[in-house]
């Protein structure tokens, strides 16, 4: 599995192509707030990290929209048979590495990707990097602060869809998180990102045991 260069006037992003891969500020940010008390309870129920719980609802939304197998990279379209999920872990050195989890439907499976990819960036103090094999999702969870928003990279040189989060906050039998969502619009339109926002927050409520 890797991925694999495709004619964009063959996809329904032709246009978008056009307009977008080459502008200066091609990225778009939407920000959404979420109840995420279905996992924060299902994380203690399952003994199972919560940052895990999110990024599996993370795939398990992005995994039915078709837009999240292309990604536009250095004024090409790439497509991709396979997701997955970056998370940034903190080292044994004190320091960061990135950390690709694969993508699958099954959480225990899924689960095992992530206690072994996130392990490894641990001991190893080196990037588990899938970007030649998967479409990943980017993340970044600044767990010590709550945050209204946050803007990533407008540059074009990371055109991956990236989303980042704070501290949820507890208001009554509500945890509340909000989450930005930036997007390259050579990749999707509003509407597939307002899809995705949708089906993650439908994720996170239906979240009830094992699976979803």
């Amino acid at each position: 599995m890797s991925r694999k260069e495709i004619d964009p006037k063959t996809t329904t992003r032709a246009a978008a192509f056009e307009l977008w891969m080459n502008a200066p500020n091609p990225m778009v940010t939407f920000f959404k707030t979420y109840d995420i008390m279905p996992i924060i309870q299902a994380s203690k129920r399952f003994n199972m990290k919560l940052n895990m719980l999110m990024l599996y609802c993370i795939g398990q939304a992005a995994s039915s929209i078709k837009e999240f197998e292309l990604l536009p990279l250095e004024g090409r379209l790439y497509k991709f048979d396979q997701l997955a999920i970056n998370t940034i872990v903190a080292n044994k050195k004190g320091e960061i590495s990135s950390c690709d989890i694969r993508y699958t439907e099954d959480l225990k499976q899924f689960n095992a990707n992530y206690l072994h990819s996130t392990q490894k960036a641990y001991r190893t103090c080196k990037d588990q990097d899938l970007s030649l094999q998967c479409m990943v999702i980017g993340t970044s969870a600044i767990v010590d602060v709550e945050l209204d928003g946050a803007i990533g990279m407008n540059s074009g040189i990371f055109n991956n869809p990236f989303l980042i989060w704070g501290k949820y906050r507890i208001d009554g039998p509500q945890a509340l998180l909000t989450i930005s969502f930036q997007f390259h619009h050579t990749q999707m339109d509003g509407k597939q990102a307002g899809c995705f926002l949708k089906k993650l927050e439908e994720a996170i409520l239906t979240f009830k045991s094992g699976t979803t």
